[in-house]
């Protein structure tokens, strides 16, 4: 698996996943699942949903395409 997810849209991914969980909780809603899969696609570097569409957000980070991350590609 090829991290897709750069250094930018990891943090804002985290960011929205908080938020969005935070706001299901209070409105006891299922909508807060939608920020368990941001946060999950935040921490792994990986996101199915841009496979379809060549999209790599992390070509430009400077550590390489993962940097250590959890996204298994053994860098």
């Amino acid at each position: 698996m090829k991290c897709n997810v750069g250094k930018t849209d990891k943090m804002i991914r985290a960011i929205a996943g908080i938020a969005v969980i935070i706001v299901g909780v209070i409105y006891s809603s299922w909508f807060g699942l939608i920020g368990v899969v941001l946060l999950g696609t935040a921490l792994m570097r990986f996101c199915p949903a841009y496979l379809p569409f060549s999209i790599d957000t992390s070509k430009g980070d400077e550590s390489g395409s993962c940097g250590g991350g959890g996204c298994g590609c053994g860098k």
